[in-house]
């Protein structure tokens, strides 16, 4: 039968790391546009204890999003041990493409384009693809491009999430401290075995009525502010909502649907949005089981020191622990794994992965 395997993982982190005492001069508005009158040691300790962030990583001002992308999407080649020229699909999920300094959105040509010509790939049958999805959008490329070696029309593909959010922030939003700068990849392959094992399931949900509002591009809180006309906007507490109602939900369908129960899942890698969301997601979705027991590190987090890298969330985290570079965690063959992640749109997918025996 024809698997679809993850044979390789890398990823880029920034080293300029930015901690939280770097907003201490800002100057922070409310969505009326009213300067808030606490100090911002008040605004910041209260931002640490909803989100455990305590630090994140901004990008080098001469570096862009599609070079931070080349070099995990490099690295999960080695790691993989594929020849470029080899890759059917070089897939990057992104929201902004290339941004710049100021701000300025740049998705012509492409962010795979331009992946595709940094890593200079030379190979015209080899198709970049951008997945414009928020930040569930490195998942849901993974999902397309399982599908697709499965139906035959690939066999090697290249799945890269890249954003560099911080030059898409209101510096007077105190949603900026959420967000941070990132790349990870992995390298699918197709595997002809009879051995449960790879891609298993997926479920992709999009509610996009009311829900589109939730997070999207708007202007300043700030009205006398000449920055950037488009920066991130967010509705936190309808996030929260939505997600709490429906990313547990959609991830017990995907358990379900693979034949599984929660307790045959090792390790559930959730989207780096803010600790005190993905705690709650966790507990919920335990409860939908009947359990109230989580086990011990079955729910791997990074936002604290990385903050929200939007679609590098997972595939960082994924790297990290396949190198075990985070902590204690580690994967081993056999094992059961979830991705999932909820994002603008409001589009939510949750896919299950089981690691080949040997």
């Amino acid at each position: 039968m024809r698997r679809v395997i993850i044979t390789g993982s890398g990823h880029f982190l920034p080293d300029n790391i930015i901690d939280n005492s770097y907003f201490l001069n800002h100057t922070f508005y409310d969505e009326a546009g009213a300067k808030i009158e606490k100090s911002n040691e008040e605004i910041i300790s209260k931002f640490h204890e909803i989100t455990e962030i305590e630090e994140r990583r901004y990008v080098d001002e001469d570096m862009n999003n599609s070079d931070i992308a080349t070099i995990a999407g490099q690295r999960a080649l080695e790691d993989a041990g594929v020849n470029k020229e080899e890759l059917d699909y070089v897939m990057v999920a992104t929201n902004y493409g290339d941004i710049d300094k100021h701000g300025a959105a740049d998705v012509m040509p492409s962010i795979s384009a331009r992946v595709k010509y940094k890593m200079q790939i030379k190979n015209n049958q080899c198709r970049p693809y951008d997945m414009n999805f928020g930040c569930p959008g490195w998942v849901e490329a993974v999902i397309l491009g399982s599908q697709l070696i499965k139906a035959g029309l690939a066999e090697k593909i290249l799945v890269i999430g890249s954003d560099t959010l911080s030059r898409a922030t209101d510096p007077f939003d105190r949603t900026a401290m959420i967000f941070a700068d990132g790349a990870g990849a992995v390298v699918l392959e197709a595997k002809e075995t009879d051995e449960e094992c790879g891609v298993m399931n997926f479920v992709t949900l999009s509610d996009n009525q009311d829900e589109i509002h939730y997070l999207n591009n708007g202007v300043s809180l700030n009205t006398d502010y000449d920055g950037a006309y488009k920066s991130i906007s967010m509705k936190g507490r309808k996030v929260y909502e939505f997600a709490l109602k429906k990313v547990p939900a959609a991830i017990k369908r995907v358990i379900e649907q693979g034949g599984k129960d929660i307790a045959d899942i090792d390790k559930i890698l959730l989207h780096q949005a803010n600790a005190k969301m993905d705690h709650a997601m966790i507990a919920r979705l335990f409860k939908l089981f009947g359990k109230t027991e989580i086990p011990k590190g079955i729910d791997p987090m990074t936002v604290q020191k990385f903050g929200n890298s939007s679609v590098a969330t997972v595939p960082t985290m994924y790297d990290l622990i396949a190198k075990r570079q985070l902590g204690d965690h580690e994967f081993h063959p056999g094992n059961t794994i979830i991705f999932a992640s909820v994002g603008a749109g409001m589009n939510i997918n949750a896919l299950m992965y089981k690691f080949p025996e040997k």
